[in-house]
């Protein structure tokens, strides 16, 4: 395994290249490289494996882990970057970090390759970084693989670091077993619901009406297909959702809750029950329709410089990680089409897990939409005015909140009750 440790501080980073991709560009600009890059290689598989720890806070981190073929540690340590700019955009008391694996999850020996890589990365498992699900990795095949190694559950680096690690583990595992008033896991959806309210702090600034609002989603998973559901259960018009099977377009807008209802085990709609009436576009049009809000939610660098030309969106509201490289964000912002950043939009999982494990919300799923909801559209609502009125581009205006978040934690120690 190769370790790599960077300074704390450097005025001009130099982050692992990678094709396409906003990392270099934007890290550059906030002026700070990764605390630790990891490079693990697996002995039985050959799969290769990246942890980029960027920040630390208090000595803890916290980012997902992916899994997917062809993954780079170019693309680990922009997403680590990110989520140390989300952290900080919401005032969590803990740094950025993501890991990475480049292998097929769909592979019957996945997990196996999960639970080598996690066993390698167990002191930072242990004592620092705190992970979850993300693209190719359920959160129950995460904590299946911590309760092997004795870990008990993926927040555990936090977990051990509270005043009672048993009672808050207990609160944690209650928090992810509340279920909303439709049944479903709250965890499996406040990501989605984040992304609708970002969308609608969206319509709050721009003075739309939902009713008269179109909306695309690429994308039918957990931040996706919760997009779609919320802003649909608010009364958008969702016209297309996209999944890797092609776009399905209806202009007087889908049936959200039905389309969704026949997704299959990997996540794709089962076209068998589509109604007739639904136009079955190629993949990558949902990108290109005519729509008031596009929300990417799919993959990373879905809309690239390549294609950035047939966007017609009037907003983008970034639901997948990284979802605009930044030659692509920059040639939207001179056409007039702000891009509201993953690190805000998509941010709802990551807070809502911060608020849990502080015990800042409960088992109500209300107290926890409701919170989620003023925070997420007053910040998105903020971004948009200053846009509107001097059209300061919303990673600017986010970037800003986040450094003074960040100045604001300096010193600051995790508590857990």
């Amino acid at each position: 395994m190769t370790i790599m440790h960077g300074p704390r501080e450097h005025t001009r980073p130099a982050l692992p290249a990678h094709d396409d991709a906003r990392g270099p560009a934007v890290a550059a600009e906030a002026g700070a490289v990764p605390h630790a890059v990891l490079t693990w290689t697996d002995p039985v598989t050959g799969a290769v494996g990246h942890l980029v720890v960027h920040t630390l806070v208090g000595g803890i981190a916290t980012g997902g882990t992916r899994m997917r073929a062809g993954c780079t540690v170019g693309e680990v340590a922009d997403l680590a970057r990110g989520m140390a700019v989300k952290t900080a955009a919401f005032g969590l008391p803990v740094g950025g970090a993501k890991g990475g694996i480049d292998f097929d999850p769909k592979d019957p020996r996945a997990t196996g390759v999960l639970e080598r890589f996690c066993t390698a990365m167990f002191p930072w498992l242990d004592r620092h970084w705190v992970t979850a699900e993300d693209l190719g990795v359920p959160q129950h095949v995460i904590d299946d693989v911590f309760a092997r190694l004795g870990l008990q559950q993926s927040f555990h680096a936090a977990i051990q670091r509270s005043d009672d690690p048993a009672r808050t583990l207990r609160r944690v595992h209650a928090g992810l077993a509340t279920r909303t008033a439709d049944g479903l896991l709250l965890g499996d959806v406040i990501g989605g619901y984040g992304v609708a309210q970002a969308a609608l702090g969206v319509l709050t600034a721009m003075r739309w009406v939902p009713g008269e609002t179109t909306a695309a989603i690429q994308g039918v998973g957990t931040m996706g297909g919760g997009a779609a559901w919320y802003l649909h259960r608010a009364g958008v018009r969702v016209v297309a959702v996209a999944d890797a099977a092609g776009t399905l377009f209806r202009a007087g807008g889908l049936d959200v809750p039905a389309l969704l209802a026949l997704r299959d085990r990997y996540g794709e709609i089962d076209r068998s029950g589509v109604p007739g009436d639904v136009e079955r576009l190629p993949r990558d049009a949902v990108l290109a329709l005519p729509v008031d809000v596009l929300v990417p939610g799919a993959v990373s660098y879905a809309i690239d410089a390549a294609g950035v030309g047939h966007v017609r969106a009037r907003v983008v509201v970034e639901a997948a990680n990284s979802a605009t490289t930044a030659e692509a964000e920059e040639l939207l912002t001179l056409r007039g089409i702000p891009v509201v950043p993953d690190f805000v939009a998509n941010a709802g999982a990551a807070a809502w897990a911060w608020w849990l494990l502080q015990g800042q919300v409960g088992t109500d799923p209300e107290e926890s939409f409701a919170r989620l909801r003023s925070e997420m559209q007053v910040k998105v609502a903020h971004l948009l005015e200053e846009w509107r009125l001097r059209r300061e581009p919303p990673r600017r205006t986010a970037e800003r909140l986040a450094d003074a978040n960040r100045r604001a934690l300096t010193g600051v120690e995790l508590t857990i009750p």
